[in-house]
C-alpha cells in the first residue's frame, strides 16, 4: 500500500549560506518565504508547499533531507508503526512538525543513511498561476539521489515507502546506472543513480512551458553559473533538461513536461543511454560523458548515518 503522495521539499547544509541564498532566491527564481539565523526556507511561486527548499549554514556540505507528503495524520502513524516493524532506524516519533506550515510528521534513516521526512497537514501556502514568459520554477520536480548500490537502495524504497520502477538506464559497458521511481502518475518523484559514495546527485525543478524553461536556463547562463549539460529533452520521462551547479557545487536542473502515466498499463524500459537519443532526444545538448557525469557524483555525504554492524 502506497501511503507517500508527493516530494515537498530538499534541505541542503551549506558552509558559503549567504552566497547560496543569493542564488535560489535571485537568479534561480525562489522566493525567501522565512529566515532564523543561518537558515532559510525557499518556495516555488506556483506550489502549494511552504517551502522546497531549505538552506542551513553549516561546517560542511551536505543533504540534510528529503520530505515527502502523506494524505493524512493517520497514514503518517501508520507508515511509521510499518518501518518499525521492518527494522527501520526512526529519528523522531510521529508528532508535530515545527517548520513553516507545521503539520504532523515524523523522520527515519534509509538503508544509506539519509535522513527521510514524512508529514500531513501542513497548512497550503498562497500560491499562483506563472504567468507566460515567467521563467521562475512553478513547483519542485523530483529530487536524484547517488547510491553506492543501486539495487539495494531500489528495493528499500519500494519495500519500505511504496516507491515504484518507472524506467532504468544500462548500457552494455556499466551496467544499470539509474532507476527511476515513482510514488503517484508522475513518471518519477525520486530517482536512485549509481555513485562512488552516498550524496545528493540534483533537484529539479518544473517551470511552466518550454518557453519558459528556455528563458530561465538562458538567465543562469548569462549570470555566469556553470551549466554542466543540456538544453535537451531525455527519452525516460519525456522531460526536458538543462543542469548547472550551484555555488556549493549541487547539481539543480530546470525542467518541463515531465511525463504522466498510465500506472495500470506501465511497464518500465531499460533505455540503453550510450544511445546519444536515449539521454538526449533532441540532439542540442553537449554529449554526455563520464567528466560531465562525475559532476553530480558530488562529496561524499558526511550527513549520513552509518548503522552499526548487526
Amino acid at each position: 500500500m502506497r501511503l507517500l503522495t508527493h516530494l515537498r521539499h530538499v534541505d541542503l547544509a551549506v558552509p558559503d549560506y549567504d552566497k547560496q541564498l543569493d542564488f535560489y532566491s535571485g537568479v534561480w527564481g525562489l522566493t525567501k518565504v522565512a529566515e532564523d539565523s543561518g537558515i532559510s526556507f525557499l518556495a516555488a511561486e506556483g506550489s502549494p508547499e511552504q517551502y522546497v527548499v531549505r538552506l542551513r549554514k553549516a561546517d560542511e556540505k551536505r543533504l540534510d533531507l528529503v520530505s515527502y507528503g502523506a494524505a493524512s495524520a493517520a497514514d503518517v502513524d501508520t507508515l511509521a508503526e510499518q518501518l518499525l516493524a521492518g527494522g527501520v532506524q526512526l529519528i523522531t516519533q510521529p508528532g508535530k512538525v515545527d517548520t513553516p506550515g507545521g503539520g504532523y510528521g515524523f523522520r527515519f534513516f534509509d538503508v544509506d543513511g539519509r535522513t527521510i521526512e514524512v508529514s500531513a497537514d501542513v497548512e497550503v501556502r498562497r500560491h499562483r498561476k506563472i504567468e507566460e514568459k515567467e521563467a521562475i520554477p512553478v513547483k519542485l520536480s523530483h529530487v536524484v539521489l547517488n547510491s553506492p548500490d543501486l539495487n539495494r537502495t531500489r528495493e528499500w524504497y519500494e519495500r519500505h515507502l511504496g516507491f515504484a520502477l518507472s524506467d532504468t538506464l544500462s548500457s552494455p559497458r556499466m551496467g544499470e546506472v539509474m532507476h527511476f521511481m515513482r510514488i503517484s502518475n508522475q513518471h518519477h518523484s525520486m530517482a536512485i543513480a549509481r555513485g562512488p559514495h552516498t550524496a545528493l546527485h540534483h533537484i529539479s525543478f518544473e517551470m511552466r512551458g518550454l518557453d519558459e524553461y528556455m528563458r530561465g536556463s538562458g538567465r543562469v547562463i548569462r549570470a555566469g553559473y556553470r551549466k554542466i549539460w543540456g538544453p535537451g529533452r531525455h527519452m525516460a520521462g519525456d522531460n526536458t533538461f538543462t543542469y548547472f551547479l550551484d555555488p556549493q557545487g549541487n547539481t539543480v536542473e530546470y525542467t518541463t513536461e515531465l511525463e504522466l502515466l498510465d500506472e495500470d498499463t506501465w511497464h518500465p524500459h531499460v533505455y540503453d543511454f550510450s544511445q546519444p537519443e536515449v539521454t538526449d532526444q533532441w540532439g542540442t545538448a553537449n554529449p554526455m560523458n563520464e567528466l560531465i557525469a562525475k559532476e553530480s557524483f558530488n562529496d561524499p555525504d558526511r550527513g549520513v548515518f552509518v548503522a552499526p554492524p548487526v
